[in-house]
């Protein structure tokens, strides 16, 4: 193999693949490396943890076909450093030898005969849609905080994209929150499929000013994403994911309409109290004095409390998690929230006022 290749580009590249290489947890070291192709006037880099895959295509001036792998890391962290000018690879027998004006190194490798089989989808039989990249990355990132990290339930640690009345929502949930989310309008196949975290968070991180869609395609096993020069494939979460739409209260006895950054500030400053309880905060609304007030009481340290003005239908007082609820806050699109709840133990509903798009919902703790 021999290429030529600018640093910035390979540099991206690298950027990019390496992450995946880096997660592995598998004994194979092979999975350590990166996998450079050079054919068809162009430069392809893979990384694999066999769960996950992502490729990058990079224009190159191709002088010969090849392949071989190398550790991801070691190249990944090389290429960066080097002057920003054409870049030399070539391969003899497993060494890759990279030259770059006055630097030159060797790298050992691995023939690319023992790197895994990339997994492939069929076009003609997925079901594809394209979304806006600024609305993907939004979407995404309301929904992902709710996934669960608790292995032993493994369809909690994904989002689940799923069809109702036509359209595709994407949901998540950890037991003690939920959000859920339209992503797609008009959707004509019925989709029910449970995407790993880490698989969007790679999305989510390949997302760059440039990109302006995410491509996604969907078979029974695993999914693909095209963003731009990458693409990130993962297989699906085998596994069935709760009917959350049961657990979305439909009608609750008490509503405020609030500004978000003041509610954040506000819970920001309570949770410093709060650090020894758990992180609990009280929220209370009162309908007599039009006020919203986030509290906390810390034995050793103190007590805090602060109130709002706020539009509010009834008085209501619930107690929760202050992370989970900054969470919620900080997803959400626009600058005036509902906070509805019903009650010391029933969920609390949070949505955006204009766009009833996303919901995000949190258990109360036990005050």
């Amino acid at each position: 193999m021999e290429v030529e290749v600018l640093q910035e580009r390979l540099a991206k590249a690298l950027s990019v693949v390496s992450r995946v290489a880096a997660s592995t947890k598998a004994g194979l070291p092979i999975l350590s490396n990166v996998l450079l192709r050079a054919e068809d006037k162009q430069l392809t880099l893979t990384a694999t943890n066999l769960e996950l895959a992502t490729v990058e295509y990079v224009n190159a001036k191709i002088i010969k076909n090849g392949t071989i792998t190398v550790p991801a890391r070691l190249l990944a962290d090389f290429i960066s450093n080097l002057p920003k000018e054409t870049i030399k690879l070539s391969v003899d027998g497993e060494k890759l030898t990279v030259a770059a004006g006055k630097y030159k190194s060797t790298i050992n490798g691995i023939l690319a005969d023992d790197f895994p089989e990339l997994p492939t989808i069929d076009e003609k039989s997925a079901v594809a849609f394209k979304i806006p990249a600024d609305i993907f990355k939004e979407a995404i990132n309301q929904v992902i905080i709710a996934s669960s990290n608790d292995t032993t339930r493994p369809a909690l640690t994904g989002v689940f994209f799923n069809t109702f009345e036509g359209a595709l929502y994407i949901a998540a949930t950890d037991g003690y929150r939920l959000a859920d989310r339209k992503f797609v309008d008009d959707v004509k196949s019925e989709i029910k499929a449970i995407v790993p975290t880490p698989a969007l968070r790679e999305v989510l991180s390949s997302i760059t000013d440039s990109v302006e869609d995410v491509e996604v395609m969907i078979i029974d096993t695993q999914i693909q994403f095209r963003i731009g020069e990458v693409e990130v494939t993962s297989k699906l979460i085998d596994a069935s994911f709760p009917d959350y739409r049961q657990l979305i209260p439909k009608d609750t006895n008490a509503k405020a309409e609030l500004d978000k950054a003041e509610l954040v500030r506000m819970t920001k400053v309570a949770a410093l109290f709060a650090r020894e309880s758990g992180g609990s905060v009280v929220c209370e609304a009162k309908k007599a004095e039009n006020s919203f007030g986030v509290s906390a009481v810390a034995s050793e340290v103190g007590e805090n409390s602060a109130t709002m003005e706020a539009k509010v239908s009834d008085d209501g007082k619930v107690t929760l998690n202050s992370r989970y609820l900054l969470d919620a806050l900080n997803v959400m699109a626009e600058n005036e929230v509902e906070f509805n709840f019903s009650g010391k133990i029933s969920p609390v509903v949070i949505r955006n006022i204009k766009n009833d798009n996303y919901t995000h919902i949190i258990m109360p703790l036990k005050s």
